[in-house]
């Protein structure tokens, strides 16, 4: 075959492979959490050490910290799951925010290593004042 009729076949060739990739790999970079109501329905998917991600809203009065480790509860009105968070957490953080943890069960709590704040997509820059 001449060079020139190897074109078509090889480009069709490298976008049925980059089609492959984007389609199997897809998966691995959405962000997918629980809620949990939802962890507390499929925790037998999900057994002691399987890591998932679970979001809500930090219930007020819950957090405390000690050693290192951060307690709280995570809740979206049906369910109230405890927190055990050994990693730092992000500088919004606080009761009634929504929170994002990832981690796994850990028998009747769920162990988290890494904290991430919740929000919507209406950002409104906190109100300064300014001293005259």
């Amino acid at each position: 075959m001449p060079p020139r009729k190897l074109v078509w076949p090889a480009l069709a060739l490298t976008i049925a492979a980059v089609l492959v990739l984007v389609a199997t790999n897809i998966g691995d970079s959405l962000t997918y959490y629980l809620t949990p109501q939802e962890a507390v329905d499929r925790r037998a998917e999900f057994p002691d050490g399987e890591r998932f991600r679970l979001g809500g809203l930090v219930l007020a009065g819950s957090f405390s910290e000690s050693g290192g480790v951060r307690v709280f509860e995570v809740t979206d009105g049906a369910e109230t799951i405890r927190v055990e968070l050994t990693g730092t957490t992000p500088p919004l953080f606080a009761e009634d925010v929504g929170v994002v943890v990832e981690g796994a069960w850990n028998g009747s709590f769920f162990e988290a290593d890494t904290a991430l704040i919740r929000h919507d997509e209406t950002y409104q820059a906190p109100t300064t004042t300014q001293a005259s």
